[in-house]
């Protein structure tokens, strides 16, 4: 069977309670996804990168590295291999995957599908997804996470390609344009939502509208810097580190998109903003209406944020 490429795919799919994280649920066979904004800190409290070695399973875990995305793999490995050893993993490697080619390999692709942790980092999400678009190890990662229950972390550009339909590249403009975004397509563990990284520190607000603009039945997701939304699939939404998480919710916008020219200044109404920063946790009630503690905007956002994607094979 031919595959078609990633753009001619991707248009023809176009068309409880809050709690402190002190009081999050332990590490479960569940899955977990941790999406993270960028520039995690590695050197203090590593906050986030101990939350990710925890949820693999804890020292022991086997953690497996993909620097695909980066211009520097050799570089960006060691910095995390030092910072894991610290943490005090004993199984942590990095898997050799640079090429599309690469993602092929039996080796690769048994590393992944019985990883306990994977973790992709930074650099460019494009260069990412050439390797892994399709792939015999995009499958393994998905075997990985929906039948082990393994946990997925990703940083900058690895939190990107977390969703289905992935923000690949764009003009971080003053106010929402008309085209200025590009979408792609990513690895689908987010299913409802568009992805964007270093969200405060680059004001990609404007960035992150302009692709609803375009995709106006998908949720918004922007996260900070040093900032991880860490998603406990079909039960909760996390939010772990320094920042906040912004979700913007299009799903009842009106907007003037298909009036206006490329470039053009885009009226968006009725859009739905949510923020929440770091230290709370958000349990998904199982009856939304029922829920009176928070608006029922929030939950329904939140719900579709935690229903990930199907595995993908």
């Amino acid at each position: 069977m031919t595959l078609l490429p990633r753009r001619q795919l991707l248009s023809l799919l176009l068309g409880s309670a809050v709690l402190p994280i002190s009081c999050a649920a332990q590490p479960s066979h569940r899955g977990h996804l941790v999406i993270i904004g960028g520039a995690e800190d590695r050197q203090q409290d590593r906050v986030i990168l101990k939350r990710f070695l925890s949820l693999s399973g804890g020292a022991n875990a086997r953690i497996k590295f993909i620097t695909a995305a980066s211009g520097f793999p050799d570089a960006t490995w060691a910095s995390y291999q030092a910072v894991f050893a610290d943490l005090g993993a004993t199984d942590c490697e990095r898997v050799p995957l640079l090429t599309r080619d690469d993602a092929s390999k039996p080796d690769v692709v048994r590393q992944l599908a019985e990883a306990d942790g994977i973790f992709m980092t930074g650099g460019d999400q494009n260069r990412l997804m050439e390797c892994l678009w399709e792939s015999p190890a995009a499958q393994a990662m998905h075997r990985a996470f929906h039948i082990s229950g393994a946990c997925i972390a990703g940083t900058s550009a690895g939190a990107a390609v977390m969703s289905r339909q992935m923000l690949a590249q764009g003009t971080a403009t003053p106010n929402p344009e008309k085209d200025v975004v590009q979408m792609d397509i990513g690895l689908g563990f987010v299913a409802n939502a568009i992805i964007d990284q270093h969200f405060s520190q680059r004001q990609r607000l404007s960035r992150l509208l302009s692709a609803l603009a375009q995709r106006p039945d998908l949720l918004g997701v922007g996260i900070d810097e040093d900032t991880a939304l860490v998603i406990e699939r079909g039960l909760s939404i996390e939010v772990v580190g320094r920042g906040a998480v912004t979700v913007v919710d299009p799903r009842k916008m009106r907007s003037n998109f298909d009036l206006v020219e490329p470039e053009d200044k885009l009226e968006m109404l009725g859009l739905q903003l949510h923020l929440l920063p770091a230290g709370h946790r958000y349990v998904v009630p199982t009856n939304l209406k029922n829920n009176k503690k928070q608006p029922l905007a929030l939950w329904e956002a939140l719900y579709l944020l935690a229903q990930t994607g199907p595995m993908r094979d």
